[in-house]
């Protein structure tokens, strides 16, 4: 079992920086096999679905992914079935390579654990396709669409220095409790 590591929160330059790659020795070393399980303590904790390395203060292409689309989410089977979201079982991705499946995209409300309390309706692809190394330093190819799709989206952004508020409508940015109150 991992050790939860503190989340870095927007104004932190390592958010900003695109993350280096990884090479397959180093994928497979202690050292990132430790992370990897400290990343996904730390996603867990922080009740997240998603969590990329720059979000623990590492400069890192490397990200997990696990979604229970479960009670956690605070959605009912409607809402759930609108995002098209259904369980994801935790993953690893290592230097991912991200393109869009058509043109469709789709926007919802987005948080992050890097901007803690705040949302912003962000438009995503509503289909991607994603190549990626996983933690045994593996290749993978994964379709996804629907709120996967968002996930990856938002994480692999993450890896490049980007954040959702670089693509939100800017105004639909809101603290999560009038979130709740005017926009739910």
């Amino acid at each position: 079992m991992g050790i939860a590591q503190p989340i870095v929160q927007t104004g932190h330059p390592v958010l900003r920086a695109e993350g280096r790659e990884l090479t397959r020795d180093e994928i497979k070393s202690a050292e990132i096999q430790e992370l990897i399980e400290n990343m996904r303590e730390s996603m867990r904790l922080a009740v997240g679905v998603g969590l990329a390395a720059p979000q623990i203060g590492e400069s890192l292409k490397l990200a997990v992914i696990e979604d229970d689309a479960g009670e956690k989410t605070k959605l009912n089977q409607e809402q759930l079935n609108e995002r098209e979201r259904y369980p994801v079982p935790f993953h690893v991705l290592i230097n991912p390579v991200l393109q869009p499946v058509g043109d469709e995209k789709v926007d919802f409300f987005e948080g992050c654990l890097s901007v803690h309390g705040f949302a912003a309706r962000v438009a995503r692809y509503r289909a991607v396709s994603v190549t990626a190394l996983n933690e045994h330093g593996d290749e993978v190819s994964i379709k996804a669409h629907g709120w996967y799709a968002r996930i990856l989206q938002h994480e692999i952004d993450h890896l490049n220095g980007i954040l959702y508020i670089d693509r939100m409508y800017s105004t639909t940015f809101t603290n999560v409790e009038n979130k709740m109150r005017y926009w739910d």
